[in-house]
């Protein structure tokens, strides 16, 4: 790419967080000459409001990206069993067929962002306000320029602002609370993820951390009017005295809102592409996996967006249809309360149940099944 003055890489990612960090470990894995530069406002470690579960479908994929899961969650819960509750109190709780851990942001972040400089990539800390796309690359803030530009910057994405797309609007977008606390007696070895007919679609959670304390949060959808009050009192009625501290929020960009993905050389992964599981407002997994197909499409040049979006679609694709039928019909909570009595009959029920919601799974014939049989 022709430019005046600006450091020249091949590969930019903007946002070092999970998205971030697989990208640019994918990026290196996929050239190991490619110069890849990680951005981020915020020096790591550094808090990211989230609510700290990791499927084990995630640490797969960065098992396939040469990272070591074990390392990047030493020290930390490994939690065997979920508790869901509907929205009519209807619970089941069993062990999934594989263990989620639980590690805090602060630690998780910083330790993909070692491992993505280990390959090789290099990071600074830069505050990205312009970007301009040209045919040969782009430029970023008139100092930097890329063959290809890798948004991983989260829900409030400059890279997504600057291609003009729009944002998610109100009923595709949740907002959520979170903080920490002592575990809930009864919840020490338990994943918790509480749903109610108060103000639905609306939903609590409590992912115990391993050292006494949980991760412990409640979101809803923009569209029912929350505000922070809302948020507090949501939490209190479904885990009573909780005692939460540092509670902060964040926005949720559903995958029910997603646009599409451009061609070019402009890439968006993570929440920064509206992937956000709209059933459990998980998102770890899709940042990761995006994050890692954008990075082997991204040594490709102007050929990188359509080459990524194709890859997404050939993953993802199929799942994101079937979590988008679910959240509608998620609608009425009966019809949750008839799943959810239906996992708690059968353990097949169960593990689709929580594929769809925490990784790639989808709607099978045979939870449809259970489903109709508890709904008649």
């Amino acid at each position: 790419m022709q430019s005046t003055g600006a450091e020249h890489w091949d590969v930019v990612v903007v946002g070092g967080g999970p998205a971030g960090a697989a990208c640019a470990t994918a990026a290196r894995r996929a050239d190991p000459a490619a110069r890849v530069l990680v951005l981020d406002r915020a020096e790591f470690p550094r808090d990211k409001v989230c609510g700290d579960g990791i499927a084990p479908e995630a640490l797969d994929v960065l098992a396939g990206l040469g990272l070591d899961p074990d390392a990047l969650t030493e020290g930390y819960a490994s939690i065997p069993r979920l508790r869901l509750r509907s929205p009519g109190g209807a619970t089941v709780e069993r062990t999934m067929h594989r263990p989620a851990r639980v590690v805090p942001r602060a630690v998780l972040d910083a330790r993909l962002l070692d491992a993505a400089l280990a390959t090789g990539a290099q990071f600074r800390r830069h505050v990205v306000r312009r970007i301009e796309v040209r045919p040969d690359g782009v430029q970023i803030d008139g100092v930097l320029s890329a063959d290809v530009l890798v948004g991983a910057d989260g829900a409030e994405s400059v890279v997504r602002r600057a291609l003009g797309i729009a944002p998610n609007g109100p009923s595709r977008l949740a907002i959520a609370i979170r903080g920490y606390a002592p575990v809930p007696a009864g919840l020490e070895d338990v994943q918790l993820i509480a749903t109610t007919e108060q103000r639905w679609p609306a939903y609590a959670w409590s992912f115990p951390i391993g050292d006494g304390r949980a991760n412990v949060g409640y979101g809803e959808l923009v569209s029912g009017g929350v505000n922070r009050e809302g948020l507090l009192a949501g939490l209190e009625r479904l885990l009573p005295d909780v005692g939460a501290a540092e509670l902060k929020a964040h926005r949720l960009p559903l995958s029910t809102g997603r646009p599409r993905l451009p061609d070019g050389r402009v890439l968006l992964a993570g929440d920064a592409a509206s992937l956000i599981n709209p059933l459990t407002g998980e998102g770890i997994f899709y940042a990761v996996l995006s994050g890692a197909l954008a990075g082997a499409a991204a040594v490709r040049g102007a050929a990188a967006g359509a080459e990524y979006r194709a890859a997404l679609h050939r993953r993802l694709g199929r799942h994101l249809r079937h979590s988008s039928t679910a959240s509608w019909a998620s609608r009425w909570p009966r019809v949750m309360d008839a799943v959810f009595r239906a996992a708690d009959d059968d353990q097949r029920v169960f593990d689709d149940v929580v594929d769809l919601g925490l990784a790639d799974g989808r709607l099978t014939a045979r939870t449809l099944a259970a489903a109709a049989r508890r709904l008649r």
